[in-house]
Order: C-alpha cells, then sequence, then structure tokens
C-alpha cells in the first residue's frame, strides 16, 4: 500500500442509524401491530431480536461507534424497545431505520448491501415491544459480534491513500464553501480504480457527546476530480463524497482511471462547524484492477436533473420536479443516488421505452441520511439507445417534513441546504450494440419463460439480433 501523508486514524464516513425524535410523515401515523405471518410463540431478544441487531444495527449501535447509544447487550437495548418499534415500522421515509428508503412494493428489488427489515423482522420487533421486551433465554442468544476498531476500510487494504489537507474549523461560524486544494496521487503509471471510499479524519472523540451525525464532522460533501497532462478525455470525475455515503464498488467492465502524475482536484466543498473547533482532513482510499487491466464498458454521459428551474412553494405537499433525458447510447445504469435537498422526501426514476413505460427505483428521501442504492448486476436497468429517462422529485414545505429550517420561504434551485438541488448522482456506463445483446442473452438465460419479466429491461424478450445477411453477388443484378 501505498500511503500520501501521514495516515491520522479516525471516524469512518459509513453511518447508519440514530434513533433520535421521529421526523415522521402523515401517511406514517398509523398504529403500527404485529403481523399475522409472526409464529403465535413468544418472542424474545435472545432468539429473535438479537439477530436482526446484529446484521443491520450494531455495526453502528456498538461503544464508540458513530450512533448515540450501543444496541448489543440486553440492557442496552430494553430501555429503547419502544422507539426501536416506532422506527422500524414508519416505511421507507425520513427517520426509519435502518435508514435504507427504497420502496418494496415497486420496481427493481434486488440492491447490493441492503441491511433494510424483512416484513417478518418488522413484525416480530413489533410483537417483542409490545409484549414487554422479554428477553427469553440467554443460551438462545447467538455468538456476539467483533467490532474492528481499527479504522479499517471497508473496500480492504487499498492500493493507494492520498488525505487532503488538514484545516481547523471554528466551534460557531458560517458554512464555508469552496475549493480546498490540489492533492498529487504520486502515481507513475496509469491504473483503473476498482474500489473508492472517502473518509473524514478528525480530533473529535469518537465517545464524545453529541446528538447528530453532522456533531461528528465538518465536511458536509466534496466534489472532486482528477487529472494530469495528456490523461484521456481530459481527467476523470469521481462520485461525491457526502456524510454517511457508502464506498464505490466499480463493475469489473467498467474500472475508473486514474492517470500518472494525476491530481486529485477538491473544487467544491461544503464545511460547516458542529460546536467544537475541530481540526479534520480527508482522506481518499483506492483499490486498483491488475496492472494490464483494461475497462470493457465506458462511463455514460448520462446526467440527470435540474438545478436551475427549481420552484418550491412555501407550506405545500406533493410537489413535484421534473427530468428527462434521451439515451443517445444502449446504457447500464450502475447506482441510483437521489439527491434534494431539506423539502424533498422522495424520487423515483422512469424508463419509457415506445409505449412502455417501466418505474425502475423508488426511494424516500431524506437529506440527513445521503446513500447511493448500487443495483445487483442481474438486475441494474439496461436500456437501449432511445429510451427516455424520466427523473421525478417530491417535495413536502409543510410542518409534516421537519427538515426545512422555515418551511415558509420560496426557494430556488442553489447549494445550500435552504436552496434546493434536484438531480440523480447515481452512475451509469454504455455498451456497444454487440454488448448490449450480450447482456440481455444473459438476462434471458435466467428466464423460465416469458412470463417472467425483467423491470429495467424493455427489450430483454425482443428476439434476439443475429449476424446481418450477406448480399449475394453476381447474376443478373449483382454488382
Amino acid at each position: 500500500m501505498k500511503v500520501i501523508g501521514r495516515f491520522v486514524p479516525g471516524a469512518a464516513a459509513g453511518l447508519f442509524a440514530l434513533f433520535a425524535p421521529i421526523a415522521s410523515h402523515a401517511q406514517s401515523t398509523a398504529p403500527v401491530t404485529a403481523s399475522a405471518s409472526v409464529s403465535e410463540s413468544q418472542v424474545t431478544f435472545a432468539k429473535d431480536i438479537v439477530p436482526i441487531l446484529q446484521r443491520s444495527c450494531q455495526g453502528c449501535h456498538h461503544a464508540d461507534s458513530v450512533a448515540p447509544m450501543s444496541l448489543v447487550t440486553y440492557e442496552e437495548v430494553r430501555p429503547w424497545a419502544r422507539s426501536i418499534k416506532s422506527r422500524v415500522s414508519i416505511g421507507p421515509h425520513g427517520g426509519v431505520m435502518p435508514p435504507w428508503f427504497v420502496e418494496k412494493d415497486i420496481g427493481i428489488q434486488k440492491f447490493k448491501e441492503d441491511p433494510s427489515l424483512s416484513d417478518e423482522e418488522i413484525a416480530k420487533i413489533v410483537k417483542w415491544a409490545n409484549n414487554g421486551a422479554p428477553r427469553g433465554n440467554p443460551s438462545d442468544m447467538p455468538p456476539p459480534l467483533k467490532f474492528d476498531e481499527s479504522d479499517k476500510w471497508t473496500i480492504g487494504e487499498p492500493d493507494l491513500i492520498v488525505k487532503s489537507k488538514e484545516i481547523t474549523v471554528p466551534a460557531h461560524g458560517p458554512d464555508q464553501w469552496g475549493d480546498v486544494g490540489l492533492i498529487p496521487t504520486g502515481l507513475k503509471e496509469d491504473r483503473y480504480v476498482s474500489a473508492l471510499e472517502v473518509r473524514e479524519v478528525n480530533d473529535v472523540p469518537k465517545a464524545g457527546p453529541t446528538k447528530t451525525v453532522g456533531g461528528r464532522f465538518v465536511f458536509h460533501h466534496m466534489t472532486y476530480t482528477s487529472s494530469a497532462p495528456g490523461a484521456e478525455g481530459g481527467g476523470t470525475s469521481w462520485p461525491i463524497h457526502e456524510i454517511g455515503r457508502n464506498a464505490d464498488i466499480f463493475p469489473p467492465e467498467a474500472g475508473r482511471l486514474l492517470a500518472a502524475n494525476s491530481v486529485l482536484s477538491l473544487s467544491a466543498g461544503h464545511i460547516h462547524p458542529n460546536g467544537r473547533e475541530t481540526r479534520s482532513h480527508l482522506e481518499f482510499a483506492f483499490r486498483f484492477f491488475p496492472e494490464g487491466y483494461k475497462p470493457i464498458y465506458k462511463k455514460a454521459s448520462l446526467l440527470l436533473g435540474n438545478g436551475i428551474d427549481i420552484d418550491v412553494k412555501p407550506n405545500q405537499a406533493k410537489q413535484e420536479l421534473h427530468a428527462y433525458a434521451t439515451l443517445t447510447e444502449n446504457t447500464k445504469i450502475i447506482a441510483f443516488e437521489p439527491h434534494l435537498h431539506a423539502p424533498g422526501v422522495r424520487m423515483c426514476l422512469e424508463a419509457i421505452w415506445g409505449y412502455n413505460v417501466q418505474t425502475l427505483s423508488c426511494v424516500g428521501y431524506d437529506h440527513n441520511w445521503v446513500h447511493q442504492y448500487v443495483y445487483e448486476d442481474d438486475a441494474a436497468p439496461l436500456l437501449p439507445k432511445g429510451t427516455i429517462v424520466h427523473l421525478i422529485g417530491f417535495l413536502d414545505t409543510t410542518d409534516a417534513n421537519k427538515n426545512p429550517a422555515d418551511p415558509r420561504n420560496w426557494a430556488g434551485g442553489g447549494r445550500r441546504s435552504i436552496a434546493n438541488m434536484f438531480i440523480d448522482l447515481g452512475y451509469s456506463v454504455s455498451l456497444t450494440d454487440e454488448q448490449f445483446q450480450a447482456e440481455m442473452a444473459k438476462r434471458r438465460a435466467k428466464m423460465k419463460s416469458r412470463n417472467d419479466y425483467d423491470i429495467g429491461c424493455p427489450l430483454c424478450w425482443a428476439p434476439p439480433v443475429g449476424p446481418a445477411p450477406t448480399t449475394a453477388t453476381g447474376g443478373a443484378g449483382g454488382q
């Protein structure tokens, strides 16, 4: 591993759960009852609840992690039973725990690293809390998880780490916007990146008192690129870093170039005080494909959103923003990453091919929890050139949405959270006609009959395209 600069242990940026007061929506206030699918036998902490917590909660809810309370032992969990029941039961809206907002009754349902709870798991938690949160037999407990506090990267051991300059942010003051400088990578040869992770490293004590995730960090987000003299395409854009955002794992067919002698340009950062004078910097960890690797697919040119024509009215629910793009190349969408601002509550992605209109994904949105949703490889939308991609954003400036600072004010587009954005920050790859046909052939091979339907692949059951017929020469009309 090559390290540029000194590695300073700090808090990782992978955040998942806070059980703070619920910012619920009007449609989520109905009383919760246990599902009939849950057995009438007693649900206990030891036998039923701990496995759920270990899979979806304890990664952040353990001692000295980012969440405000540990949920490991019965004594730690019992006081929060009613709050846990409420948080897991409110549906894919702001405040749900774990914070995974994919709507499960529409669109594609296969995503990587999905921590969400099933209906049966939610029903178990509800029944357990309603019945007094019994401990059960300690012998039913699974072995406790061992938490690694050594600040390991979630992508594995990096091949290269570069770090930004250190900044000092005062305890109180206005937010800062702008350029944070350049970072030489030190690379001597072109390398293609297979995985990328960014985290903030600061001097905020891990176990220090803070009620919000923002209290542990000063970087809200960072937009950055890399470039080098003579680099192909003029440089490489990288997925934006934001608080809580998961790492990026690029498909084997579509690694991104980090060129020799390249420099990271941290051109657009948002830095905020957190109530404590804080020294901080960002670290960028790269894993590379093997030497000699070349990508098969190119990064697609699809950009979807609207940063100009935004009209958000005060004190009004069910507002919508729309954006359209026509694909000029066959496209495979790898990830969907909704980005709105405080009024945002939901975003949907549609594909329109002729008379065929498919809803690919709908997810709730909470400006406190930014998340990237990476499709499983065999479920990623596979769209032919000519498809119209439609992005819909839903906004709420009534009291039902607790995120806007003052919902009485009109707002347009802008970078600050009191203004608004409307964009899909996910990414896609483009395919040649031959690559597109090969990808669809893989999908068809997994379908048992024409009754199987692949959402996001409108041409999967179209007749396969064979080689073009050869034209006979000679004869009466031959030339």
